[in-house]
């Protein structure tokens, strides 16, 4: 979570996905699209899928401050502790 944070800070991309100042929507040749996909309504949401087996990982992730950014298919996690 954190690098997709330093990603966001670096390209001027809002927790919430969007890029305020971006006069370039839609063009694919933002450097930033290697590592985001630009949505139809204009916001950005990470080219990542978030797996672990660990469910409390995952929910950090989910009601942690960049929670917008991602889309909740894009986060998998087991249903139990993988700890022995």
């Amino acid at each position: 979570n954190q690098c997709w944070e330093l990603y966001c800070l670096e390209h001027g991309i809002e927790p919430d996905g969007t890029m305020p100042g971006d006069k370039s929507l839609g063009k694919a040749d933002d450097s930033f699209n290697t590592f985001f996909s630009e949505t139809s309504s204009g916001s950005h949401v990470p080219r990542a899928v978030y797996v672990d087996l660990e469910p409390s990982v995952c929910d950090e992730v989910r009601n942690g401050t960049y929670k917008q950014l991602y889309h909740p298919e894009q986060i998998i996690n087991g249903k139990e502790d993988a700890a022995n």
